[in-house]
């Protein structure tokens, strides 16, 4: 199966099953030197990880990382790191009623109809526990650009449902993002959308949202022109995440209703002589290339296809019947997908400035 590795310098290659024995990365690029540990990649897995909060799966996961290569006395030595979290509290029998049947929303068809085979205990490669390695990964990244250069990853849930906060996205901060199981930084609205999710949860139903993608401090020049804008390699990133449906960047689909004299942001020189702009309705690229604003995109993820109501499907012999899932699934998947975004941000900020360094000696 192709498509498993992401990345051109800094690069990642993710492997295992939701069922299988383990999930786990191949990272590819990193710079030697860097102190890092499986307690540092830890903490944002504990973010990842289910059966956190009363609004997300109840399985039962450590996610414990175990970094098998690359690393010596603490520190990466320039060669493949090896990361693999195995696999705990699997319960494959959930899925038996489901080996001939194409769940609504899922891969299951597009999986058989593509290989003729499908991993049908947990969606095998389509499940999002795939996304483990990717956050593994991700801390590596995060941790040498906050290092290097100072960047932060600030992503947060904007929206559940019609529940939406209005909060400025330059004044969020990760304290506020942890301070509610929902990771909304609005207290106010987070409540709300907890109470939804619950009502939504106790109704054996689902329901999606948006997050916020916030990236600080990003220096001037990441990004290539034409195919590999900045803004382009995030859409793909984000796009990639399981349950995704949408992305903006900056403006977005608002940005139609402005006039271009009320969209562009105005340059100006700040007091210690930085240039700026007054606005950053460009979300803080220019022609695909970063200007020094903060990074700013906002990622839709729908309603988690499994769900305990019946629903009418088909079988692998096209027959029709009906179905009520089973299994330990997410109500709504954005609080655990906060740090998805986090990693895949940090995965493409890391692969554009080690090219950004290459290509300026």
């Amino acid at each position: 199966m192709a498509g498993n590795t992401f990345g051109q310098l800094f690069r990642i290659t993710t492997f295992g099953e939701s069922h299988g024995g383990a999930v786990g990365v191949v990272v590819d690029g990193c710079p030697p030197n860097l102190e890092i540990s499986e307690e540092d990649i830890q903490i944002d897995l504990d973010r990842r990880k289910p059966g956190q909060s009363s609004i997300t799966t109840p399985r039962k996961e450590e996610d414990k990382i175990h970094i098998l290569s690359g690393i010596v006395d603490g520190k990466t030595t320039g060669t493949p790191i090896l990361l693999i979290a195995y696999n705990k509290d699997v319960k494959s029998e959930d899925y038996a009623d489901l080996k001939n049947l194409f769940r609504p929303g899922h891969a299951d068809y597009t999986f058989q109809m593509k290989y003729g085979i499908r991993d049908y205990k947990g969606s095998g490669r389509a499940s999002a526990r795939e996304t483990l390695a990717r956050v593994a990964a991700g801390a590596i990244a995060k941790k040498y650009l906050k290092n290097t250069l100072g960047i932060e990853f600030l992503s947060y849930v904007e929206q559940v449902g019609s529940i939406k906060t209005a909060i400025n996205y330059e004044s969020v901060t990760s304290d506020q993002i942890e301070k509610t199981i929902i990771r909304c930084p609005d207290l106010e609205i987070a409540e709300k959308m907890i109470h939804l999710v619950e009502e939504v949860r106790d109704d054996g139903d689902s329901i999606g949202g948006i997050i916020k993608g916030v990236i600080k401090n990003v220096p001037v020049g990441l990004g290539e022109p034409v195919f590999d804008k900045l803004s382009a390699d995030l859409a793909k990133a984000m796009l990639s995440i399981n349950a995704t449906k949408g992305f903006e960047f900056g403006s977005g689909f608002e940005g139609v209703q402005l006039r271009g004299s009320q969209h562009n942001d105005i340059f100006y020189t700040d007091s210690n002589g930085k240039i700026r702009t007054k606005t950053n309705n460009a979300g803080g690229t220019l022609g695909g290339i970063s200007f020094g604003e903060t990074v700013h995109f906002r990622v839709a993820f729908k309603p988690v296809s499994t769900i305990k109501k019946k629903q009418q499907t088909i079988d692998k012999d096209k027959n029709t019947v009906e179905m009520e899932a089973s299994g330990r699934h997410d109500p709504c998947v954005l609080p655990r997908a906060v740090p998805i975004v986090d990693a895949m941000g940090a995965l493409v900020i890391m692969d554009h400035y080690l090219r950004h360094k290459a290509q300026n000696l």
